[in-house]
């Protein structure tokens, strides 16, 4: 009695047997997918984590350009927008039934087709996720400098580039945690400095009581100005309500069956964080608004000046908190590349790969991070000369305030103290001439010396 032959259907199905094994072993290995036992705390710290960012020391600021209707009304209407819109997207993770959209591409690719649901989402959420990866980089290095300068305020400055560079080494250390639920002691230790320094920020201003002469008025004397601080004002809170595009990588990590889905779970999370959302922004943006006025500066610590030792811890928790925000930001982008390196171009799922990828992304974000923070007085001088030129009346003061107190040494700022009421004045012209002038004089007299010396 022979063998019976193999039959077509056997060898189609052992070969789509090896193919999900293959692909059920890298999604295993990948980021999002690599482990999903997380519990619905989980949810709730990484929202927390993902939304309340830096910018909630802002929101005095913004509420100063709003004034206190049109501030109340907007604080609470982002807050409730958001919630509903978070919602949705905690319901469409598992809208159809038996799949899961893990990421925000499968979701477009559905909602859009396989190829322009990845052109629409991907270009979008990277610029989003690397961004705001970039800004948390320059964020962690004002906030260590501050740290430094509130200690030792008689020590010898030390160049922001510096600052950047510690806060870098954390993540290429980090950044080498294998998935989501990998970095949940970061997020968690995250998410309670950003409660407590959002505490710190509300209650040192309850502590230092109203200020003198404090005036609600709206910050410019012109329309024109009022106009335009008022969309800048928008531009705040919304950076201060966003975090959504981390949604669906963090919901995938929550297990889920046809009896338990995920979804459950998930929204359990979003609530405690918008409960904890609520906690930190609305008393930092009313408190902080009420006892400084429109005289708040675009960080409420700023205001603060005092006790050093307060403010040199909040700007620590600061620290802390972007850290873990960064990590939060940067585990899908990780995802995308190695997706692409795996399943694209068949490379082995290895520490070594991982380890390469990674690097590779912390690294180029350093720099850029570093470049940003030197060229950012360039470009908002740029920015500033012409809206200067465009709208005469513009109210320029506050963002020359914030330059001065990041970049000291620069020269162009103590002469660019540009007037807000009159067209650009002449005599401001010769005085930058005559201090390139100056300066050119200084730099041949340098190389003169140098000549000498060799």
């Amino acid at each position: 009695m022979g063998t019976q032959a193999p039959t077509d259907d056997n060898y189609n199905r052992a070969e789509i047997d090896e193919k999900l094994a293959k692909q059920k072993k890298i999604d295993e290995w990948l980021p999002i997918t690599g482990s999903r036992n997380a519990k619905w705390w989980y949810s709730a710290f990484h929202n927390v984590t993902a939304m309340v960012g830096a910018g909630v020391l802002s929101l005095p600021y913004a509420m100063s350009n709003l004034g206190w209707g049109p501030g109340v009304v907007i604080l609470v209407l982002s807050w409730i927008i958001t919630l509903y819109t978070l919602w949705q997207m905690v319901e469409m993770h598992e809208m159809v039934p038996g799949k899961r959209f893990d990421r925000y591409h499968e979701l477009g690719q559905y909602a859009f087709g396989e190829k322009l649901g990845l052109y629409i989402v991907v270009p979008q959420q990277l610029i989003v996720e690397v961004g705001v990866d970039i800004v948390y980089m320059v964020t962690g290095g004002k906030s260590l400098q501050k740290v430094h300068k509130s200690l030792c305020s008689d020590c010898k400055n030390i160049k922001l580039t510096y600052f950047i560079m510690i806060f870098a080494s954390v993540h290429f250390v980090l950044s080498h945690l294998p998935n989501f639920n990998s970095i949940s002691g970061v997020s968690l230790a995250a998410a309670v400095m950003s409660l407590s320094y959002s505490t710190i920020a509300w209650a040192a201003s309850v502590d230092k009581g109203v200020v003198e002469n404090v005036s609600y008025d709206y910050r410019s004397k012109t329309t024109s100005g009022n106009v335009l601080n008022f969309f800048t004002a928008l531009g705040d809170v919304a950076f201060a309500y966003a975090g959504h595009n981390v949604v669906l990588e963090i919901q995938a990590t929550i297990p889920s069956t046809p009896e338990k889905p995920s979804k459950g779970p998930m929204w359990r999370g979003v609530i405690v964080a918008y409960i904890v959302v609520a906690l930190c922004y609305f008393p930092v943006a009313l408190v902080g608004y009420y006892i400084f006025g429109k005289s708040v500066d675009d960080n409420i610590l700023l205001s603060l000046e005092k006790p050093n030792w307060l403010i040199a811890m909040a700007n620590m928790f600061v620290v802390i908190h972007v850290i873990g925000s960064y990590q939060i930001y940067a585990m899908p982008v990780f995802d995308m590349i190695e997706t692409v390196l795996v399943k694209k171009l068949n490379f082995k799922p290895t520490r070594t790969l991982r380890f390469i990828t990674r690097n590779i992304y912390v690294a180029p974000l350093h720099n850029v991070a570093c470049h940003l923070q030197a060229k950012e007085v360039q470009l908002v001088l740029v920015v500033q000369l012409y809206l200067h030129l465009s709208w005469c009346s513009f109210d320029d003061s506050s963002t020359y305030r914030r330059i001065e107190n990041d970049h000291h040494s620069s020269q162009d700022l103590q002469i660019l103290q540009l007037s807000p009421s009159p067209p650009f004045p002449k005599k401001d012209t010769r005085l930058l001439q005559d201090a390139s002038q100056k300066r050119k004089k200084e730099n041949e007299a340098v190389d003169d010396d140098d000549g000498e010396l060799i």
